[in-house]
Parts: C-alpha cells; sequence; structure tokens
C-alpha cells in the first residue's frame, strides 16, 4: 500500500510498530516520513499542525475496534479514513438498529462519522493466509452540529444498555429513570418496554443527556 501511493505522489506519514520494518522503510530511495510507534498508544494530537488528513490502515484484527472507536471521536481533524479490517467488525460497525451485529461499537462510530462498506477481500489473497474473510471500509465525518456532544455520557448509556441488551429499557434504567425520559419515550413513539437494539445512535444520544 505504501509502495502504491507513494507512486502516486502522494504525501505519507506512516506509523509502523515492526521497528525493523520502520527501518526498512526509511532505506528507502524516496522514503515516506515514518514515525515507529503503537497506533493505539499514538499521541494523534501531534498531528494536528498538519491540518485535515487522510487516514489510511490495513489494520490488524485485534485493534481495529479500539483504534476505529479512538479516532473517530478524538482525531480532530480528518477528511476520510480507509480502513481494511476483518468481514465481521465491518458488519457491527457498519449494522443498523434491530440487526443481530448491532452494538455499542455500532453506535458510537455512527455517533461521528458517516460508515460506507466499499468492498470485501477474500482470505485467500492474504500470505500467511487469514482464518477470515476482510472487509474495506470508509469513514467520513460527521458535520460538528450531528456529532455526540458529550462522549462521557453516550460511553456511559452504552455501557449500562449493551452489557442488557436483551432486557427492556424501562428495566435497564430502572435506577436511572426520570419523568422527562418518559415524555421523550411518548414523543418519540417509543414504549418504554424498547429494547437497545431497536434504538438509533441519536436516541442514544438524547437518552444519555436527560438521565445523565
Amino acid at each position: 500500500m505504501t509502495t502504491i501511493l507513494s507512486a502516486q505522489g502522494a504525501d505519507l506519514l506512516v506509523l509502523e510498530k515492526d521497528l525493523e520494518l520502520a527501518r526498512l522503510l526509511r532505506r528507502r530511495p524516496h522514503p515516506p516520513g515514518v514515525i515507529a510507534g503503537d497506533a493505539l498508544h499514538f499521541d494523534w494530537e501531534r498531528l494536528k499542525p498538519l491540518g485535515a488528513l487522510k487516514i489510511i490502515g490495513n489494520l490488524p484484527y485485534n485493534i481495529a475496534s479500539p483504534l476505529i472507536w479512538n479516532l473517530v471521536a478524538g482525531l480532530g481533524r480528518y477528511t476520510k479514513m480507509v480502513f481494511c479490517i476483518q468481514r465481521e467488525v465491518a458488519q457491527r460497525i457498519r449494522s443498523k438498529p434491530g440487526s443481530r451485529e448491532y452494538g455499542a461499537l455500532s453506535v458510537w462510530i455512527q455517533s461521528f462519522a458517516r460508515v460506507q462498506l466499499e468492498f470485501y477481500i477474500g482470505r485467500n489473497v492474504f500470505h500467511p493466509r487469514p482464518k477470515v474473510d476482510s472487509a474495506v471500509i470508509s469513514l467520513t465525518p460527521l458535520d460538528a452540529d450531528q456529532k455526540a456532544k458529550n462522549q462521557d455520557k453516550l460511553m456511559h448509556i452504552l455501557r449500562i444498555c449493551f452489557q442488557k441488551r436483551r432486557k427492556q429499557l424501562s428495566t435497564i434504567l430502572k435506577p436511572y429513570w426520570h419523568p422527562d425520559l418518559d415524555n421523550w419515550l411518548q414523543k418519540q413513539g417509543l414504549q418504554a418496554s424498547i429494547r437497545p437494539e431497536k434504538l438509533s445512535p441519536q436516541h442514544f444520544q438524547e437518552i444519555s443527556s436527560i438521565i445523565f
């Protein structure tokens, strides 16, 4: 990927955890900028002076979910992110309310970005061959007025609700119930017996603002 993008004249900054591979990248005839580091622990604030970014990566399956979770909410300026990830994770990220894959990861990422499935990749094209298929997804940031306003509140409500996703909302939120929540449900045309997996990202944002 790095070779192809460099050949097309892209101005690259590569983040590479493998120190030996980072050294090899620096030895190329026309080396990209290289930072040796772990993407999960990298201080992405360092990139703010570079302006709006495009983030591209073939992500290790074990870090895809937490890394994308952190990036969509914490990376201040980007125009697009494109990742190759495990197919099942891609399905979870882009899933809609009511689907089997829909959960906290879906709600969180869709509260900050638009998700587009680009295409699937079979396991046979990789060497060594993984045990799962992959998918390429792209994410573009929501407008400022569409993004979740309070990340801590949203994270709290998602943790509470999806730990008990098969229970009714009234049961899950009984310790936090507020009269304003009854009014909100009525305006939304929803029943207190609804389950978390039926609520949209916007619903979760509004509920978190009411009860916390």
